[in-house]
């Protein structure tokens, strides 16, 4: 069977920036599962994944805008402490993640992550470095995948919009 929408697969990856840098990769016997056609992958992996079957391999070059989109400057923030509210500021600290409105966009969410914290330039308190880019926004990646199984997905997957059993996700 080839991997199209609706079909349930499983793969291992790995995953590096242009450079090189590993990035992220699957754990030996535990393939990443998706119910493919539902985002659930960025969308380049998944344009890649079409089309393939089970023990096929798999290269990509992912651009940013199929992975994690572009860096946005905007998300990239200077904000003073006092502007969390008291009972969150003993937790902020480098890689904390809230989610907060847009800067810009009103009807939009992002979620922040911290990167730092230290004095403020005009020396009155403390000020917080933070960021609503993914960790790879502006990135290609490069995938190097082997398609471990591809099957139909059940009625249940379907009307849940992933996969369940084994990688996928169990309702009780």
């Amino acid at each position: 069977m080839q991997i199209a929408k609706d079909t349930v697969v499983s793969f291992h990856y790995s995953v590096a920036t242009a450079e090189g840098e590993l990035v992220d990769r699957s754990q030996e016997g535990q393939p990443m599962t998706y119910l493919h056609g539902q985002s659930q992958i960025i969308p380049g992996l998944e344009e890649a994944l079409a089309g393939h079957g089970a023990g096929e391999s798999i290269t990509a070059t992912i651009p940013p805008e199929k992975a994690y989109g572009s860096h946005d400057p905007e998300l990239d923030l200077r904000v003073p402490m006092s502007a969390f509210p008291p009972e969150a500021q003993q937790h902020i600290a480098p890689g904390f993640r809230f989610e907060a409105q847009h800067p810009a966009k009103e009807e939009e969410k992002v979620v922040f992550t911290v990167h730092g914290v230290g004095a403020a330039a005009t020396g009155d308190g403390q000020e917080v470095a933070l960021s609503g880019n993914h960790p790879l926004a502006g990135q290609t990646l490069l995938f190097k995948v082997e398609v471990v199984e591809v099957r139909a997905a059940t009625r249940d997957e379907l009307a849940h919009g992933h996969a369940h059993g084994p990688g996928g996700h169990h309702h009780h």
